[in-house]
């Protein structure tokens, strides 16, 4: 299984990141290879919140739905994600948030495998270059919708 974490640092405010983690109805305007994504529930209880929700990744002709389970622990800052059902034979990623100096700093931990052996194949090949261009669009995404607001806190 393909295993690999990222961090950086962000700058934008903690709030604001983990909301934009969050907007998964978002990502195809920004996620590379992410056709579309669906939140089918949401609860917001008081200490987490749940999200199921369907992410469509691929090319127009080659792509797959994975459906996958989102737990974010408000008092820890951190976002949990497993899936449920579609291509992903296993899939565990895990968000970690903190503020420092006006920032975010962000760990982004990936663990999964495709049913699929061939499509597996593939990932492994080109995995670790996708985490990174992953790990930059959100960074982009983040600078381009908070740069203004963290200004005003500097």
């Amino acid at each position: 299984m393909p295993t690999a974490s990222i961090k950086k640092i962000i700058p934008c405010k903690k709030k604001d990141l983990l909301n934009m983690i969050l907007d998964i109805e978002k990502y195809p305007e920004f996620v590379p290879w992410c056709i579309n994504g669906k939140i089918h529930r949401k609860q917001d209880m008081n200490d987490i919140i749940e999200i199921e929700a369907d992410l469509t990744v691929g090319k127009k002709f080659l792509n797959q739905t994975y459906k996958s389970h989102v737990t974010y622990y408000k008092q820890k800052d951190k976002i949990i994600v497993g899936n449920i059902g579609g291509p992903l034979k296993h899939l565990r990623n895990e968000w970690q948030v903190k503020e420092v100096n006006n920032q975010s700093e962000v760990s982004f931990i990936i663990d999964f495998e495709i049913k699929n052996i061939f499509y597996n194949m593939i990932m492994k090949k080109s995995f670790d270059q996708g985490l990174k261009n992953i790990a930059d669009a959100f960074e982009k995404r983040a600078i381009k919708l908070f740069k203004n607001t963290q200004n005003q806190f500097k």
